[in-house]
C-alpha cells in the first residue's frame, strides 16, 4: 500500500537562492515573527545570562545564596520542561492555532519573570523557571511554525539564518539589560523583562496566521467525520518512532551538553578565575572608561574597569547578530549535516580554550570560536526539521528539535554545575582553604554561602586578585571543562556517522521516485 504523501519525511535538498535573493524574497510576515522573538529573547536571556550569578550571589547582596549543587536542581527541571514541553505543544499550535498558543504562552511568561521578583528564594525562583520554561515551550512552535509557512524550500537556509542573527539581537540586548538592572539590585532584572516580553501583545495585533483557512476546514472535516485524525499523543508518538528522527536525538544530545554549559556554567567561571580588567586597561588605559554609552554596550560595571561576565559572553550574541548572514549564506553550499558537524568541531575547540587558560582575551578567542562554531550548527537544525516534516506537522517537527536539546540540557544543568563544583567551585576550594589554615569544621560551616573567598582573603591577608592567581595555580580548574570536551567529541562522531546514513538514505529515494 503506497504511504500518504503528507506522512513522508522528504530528506531531499533543495538548491537555494543567492543571497540578496533570498533576503528580498521573504515576506512581512517573516519579519514580524522575527520582531517578537526579538522581544522574548531580549526578556528570556535577561534572566539566562545572570541565573548562575543570582543563585552564588550571597544573601546580603541580594541574590540566592544557594550552592551550584542546588542550582542544578532548578536547570535540570528548567531544561526538562523547556525542552520537552513543545514535543506535544508543537502538535497543538498545528492544530490550535499559532496566534492563540503565542498569547497563552506571554501571558505565562509575565507570570515566571514575577514569581522571581516576589519569592527571591529557592522555591520562588524554581517556580518562575518552570513557568518560564513550560512558556518558552509554548511559544517556541507557533513562531518556527510560523517562519515555515512563509518561507519556500529554495530560501530556507537563508531564511533560519537571519531569524537566528535577529533571535541574537535580542540575546545581545538581554544581559546588556541584567547588567545594569542587577548593579540596582537583582529584583529589577525580573520587573524589567517582565514588562519586555509584555510588548509581544502589540505584535499580535498585527499578525496573520499563515494557513489558518485550511486549519479551519480540516478542523471542521475532523468534528463531521470527513477525515478521521489520530489522537494528538499518537500522531505525534509515531512521528518520534521515525528512525531519522531518533537517530537524530541521540546525535545530537551530546553537543547540546556542551553548548548549554558555555551559558549556564562560563559566567560563574569568569566571575571567579578570569581577571577582566585587563580587556579594559588595553582597550581604554588603566583608568577604563567613564563613558555611559561604551559601559552599557561593552558590558562594563558601573565604574567602567571591568567587564561583567555577561558582557564577556555577549560577543557570542553580538558576532551572532552582526555575521549570521554570512555564516549562512557560506554553508548554503554544504551539506547540512557537513556544516553540523564542522560547527560542533569548532564549539569542542572553544571549551578546550576555556579549560587550558583563564586569560582575558584567551576567553575572548575561545567565546568567538565557539559562537562561529554555533553559527554553523544551530540555525541548521531547524532548517532541517523544517523540510524534513511531512505536510501539516512542521510545528511539530520543529518541537521534535527541542528533543535533542532536552536531553543534553537537562543532564548538563544537573552535571555541568556538579562538575565545576567537583574541580573548579572556588567557593568549595576556598572552605578547603580555610580548614587548611587553621578553621574549625563548624567555623567554616557557619559561613554564608557565596562569602567563602573573602573570609579566605581576610584570615590570609593576601589580596583578593593574588589570591585567586595562587588558588587558579594550585587546582586543576581545568578539567571540568575537558569532561564536557570529551562528551562533545562523542556527539561529533555520532554527527558524522548520522550525515553519511542520511546520504544512503537519500539516495534510496532518489532510486526510488526513479523506478
Amino acid at each position: 500500500m503506497a504511504t500518504p504523501p503528507n506522512s513522508v519525511n522528504d530528506l531531499s535538498e533543495v538548491k537555494q537562492l543567492g543571497m540578496w535573493a533570498s533576503i528580498t524574497s521573504l515576506g512581512y510576515l517573516f519579519w514580524l515573527v522575527g520582531g517578537m522573538e526579538l522581544v522574548e529573547r531580549i526578556a528570556y536571556y535577561g534572566v539566562k545570562a545572570s541565573a548562575g550569578l543570582y543563585a552564588k550571589s550571597p544573601a546580603s547582596e541580594g541574590g540566592l545564596g544557594i550552592d551550584l549543587h542546588d542550582y542544578g536542581i532548578i536547570l535540570a527541571i528548567w531544561a526538562l520542561l523547556q525542552t520537552f514541553v513543545p514535543v506535544f505543544t508543537g502538535g497543538i499550535s498545528d492544530r490550535v492555532g499559532y496566534k492563540e498558543t503565542i498569547f497563552a504562552s506571554t501571558v505565562i511568561k509575565i507570570a515566571g519573570y514575577l514569581c522571581m521578583a516576589f519569592f527571591p528564594n529557592f522555591w520562588g525562583f524554581l517556580g518562575g523557571a518552570m513557568l518560564l520554561a513550560a512558556g518558552t515551550g509554548i511559544f517556541k512552535p507557533g513562531i518556527q511554525g510560523t517562519l515555515v509557512l512563509s518561507t519556500r524550500r529554495e530560501n530556507t537556509s537563508m531564511a533560519w539564518g537571519i531569524f537566528y542573527q535577529v533571535v541574537n539581537i535580542g540575546g545581545f540586548l538581554g544581559p546588556l539589560v541584567a547588567v545594569h538592572m542587577r548593579q540596582l539590585s537583582w529584583d529589577n532584572v525580573f520587573y524589567a523583562c517582565a514588562a519586555i516580553i509584555s510588548l509581544n501583545f502589540l505584535f499580535l495585533l498585527a499578525y496573520k496566521e499563515p494557513g489558518k483557512e485550511e486549519r479551519i476546514e480540516r478542523a471542521r472535516k475532523i468534528k463531521s467525520g470527513e477525515i478521521q485524525q489520530e489522537s494528538l499523543w499518537i500522531d505525534a508518538w509515531q512521528e518520534l518512532k521515525k528512525p531519522v528522527v531518533i537517530y537524530y536525538m541521540l546525535v545530537f544530545a551530546g553537543f547540546w551538553f556542551l553548548f548549554n554549559s558555555l551559558f549556564d556554567v562560563l559566567p560563574i567561571h569568569i566571575a571567579e578565575w578570569v581577571d577582566t580588567s585587563i580587556i579594559v586597561t588595553s582597550l581604554f588605559g588603566p583608568e577604563g572608561t567613564s563613558s555611559g554609552i561604551l559601559q552599557f554596550w561593552l558590558g562594563l560595571n558601573n565604574e567602567g574597569t571591568q567587564v561583567m561576565p555577561e558582557g564577556m559572553l555577549n560577543l557570542n550574541a553580538g558576532m551572532i547578530m552582526t555575521t549570521c548572514f554570512l555564516v549562512a549564506a557560506f554553508t548554503a553550499k554544504y551539506r547540512i549535516t557537513t556544516a553540523m558537524l564542522v560547527g560542533c568541531i569548532l564549539s569542542i575547540t572553544a571549551i578546550m580554550f576555556v579549560g587550558l587558560f583563564n586569560a582575558a582575551w584567551m576567553i575572548v578567542l575561545a567565546i568567538a570560536m565557539f559562537s562561529l562554531g554555533e553559527m554553523m550548527i544551530s540555525p541548521k537544525k531547524n532548517e532541517f526539521m523544517g523540510n524534513i516534516a511531512p505536510e501539516g506537522k512542521k510545528a511539530m517537527y520543529l518541537g521534535f528539535v527541542m528533543l535533542p536539546q532536552g536531553i543534553g540540557w537537562t543532564l548538563e544543568g544537573y552535571f555541568a554545575p556538579k562538575l565545576y563544583e567537583m574541580y573548579a567551585s572556588k567557593e568549595v576550594i576556598s572552605r578547603n582553604e580555610l580548614l587548611t589554615n587553621g578553621l574549625s569544621q563548624a567555623d567554616v560551616d557557619a559561613i554564608p554561602q557565596g562569602e567563602a573567598f573573602m573570609r579566605l582573603v581576610e584570615v590570609t591577608g593576601i589580596e583578593a586578585q593574588q589570591l585567586t592567581h595562587n588558588l587558579y595555580a594550585a587546582n586543576n580548574i581545568g578539567m571540568a571543562w575537558y569532561i564536557i570536551a570529551a562528551i562533545g567529541i562523542i556527539s561529533a562522531v555520532g554527527i558524522y556517522i548520522y550525515g553519511k546514513w542520511l546520504l544512503q538514505m537519500q539516495k534510496q529515494q532518489q532510486q526510488a521516485a526513479a523506478q
